[in-house]
């Protein structure tokens, strides 16, 4: 990478971040398109979030990626948030042209999923009610799913997120349960999506669902990236079903944040090149 005094510098913040793929999958895109940009990590302690913020607009640095634990606080610091980053009640990526806070995980679950089948009037079944899932579950609403059933261990937390999915009048059929009823949800959904960390490394022996839950019209997608094949999703392919893999969504969300950005269109091939070599894959 050739850092010049014109570089335009993107990143990531978060806490920790020595973990992320995100560097790579970016900087390989820079280098491909020949762009004068670079992507960096920066560990930002919570209480230094405010003049992190402040410092990056200082510096001129023109976009972030974000993540744990800052996607909520972030928002008090920003000027304007995109209406989905509002209603998801979390921001992944912010644009210092405006100081705009987007969220794009759950357009890159949606995209990840829709490379195999469409959304629209489908009946999906997600399960948790964290962050991930209320990201994802909003933009399910937002792109026609016919129905979506949350299942958490915590029953409160996924009638809370059904709640809320209601509220926005996006979609009109929202059920919350408990994950243990996932084996009976099944049976009448399209699509299952797994926003748990169970089959996440280095627990990879953990899943939601096994393939005597599935059938073979059933797609399923796991926001586990690491490993690759979740246990969950050699179930699926046990059961026949079809099998969309975590890193597509990491993928899909980083080329929306690229966009952002840059207003330029990602060579996506080359990041998910890159992310594949980061694996080890």
């Amino acid at each position: 990478m050739n850092i010049k005094g014109s570089t335009n510098i993107v990143g990531l913040i978060g806490h920790p971040v020595e973990h992320s793929f995100s560097p790579p999958m970016h900087n390989a895109a820079f280098k491909a398109l020949d762009m004068d940009y670079a992507y960096v990590a920066f560990d930002v302690d919570p209480s230094d979030l405010k003049s992190a913020i402040e410092g990056a607009q200082s510096l001129n640095i023109k976009g972030f990626n974000v993540t744990i634990p800052h996607k909520i606080e972030v928002m008090q610091y920003l000027d304007e948030l995109d209406e989905v980053a509002e209603l998801i009640g979390a921001v992944n990526t912010i644009d210092f042209k405006n100081l705009k806070g987007y969220n794009t995980d759950g357009i890159g679950a949606i995209k990840a999923i829709e490379a195999v089948s469409p959304v629209k009037d489908k009946n999906v079944i997600v399960a948790g009610a964290g962050g991930a899932s209320r990201a994802i579950s909003f933009y399910l609403a937002k792109y026609g799913a016919s129905s979506i059933t949350v299942l958490n261990r915590n029953e409160d937390k996924a009638q809370s997120l059904a709640g809320d999915i209601l509220a926005s009048d996006l979609i009109d059929d929202v059920k919350a349960d408990s994950i243990s009823k996932i084996s009976s949800c099944l049976k009448d959904a399209d699509i299952l999506v797994n926003t748990t960390p169970l089959g996440m490394h280095p627990n990879v022996d953990g899943s939601v669902a096994s393939s005597d839950d599935m059938h073979e019209n059933l797609v399923v997608f796991d926001a586990v990236y690491n490993p690759h094949e979740t246990l969950l999703l050699k179930e699926a392919a046990k059961a026949g079903a079809k099998p969309v893999y975590g890193i597509k969504m990491l993928l899909y969300q980083g080329a929306e944040s690229f966009k952002i950005w840059t207003g330029s269109e990602p060579p996506i091939d080359v990041m998910e090149n890159a992310l594949k070599q980061y694996l080890g894959r």
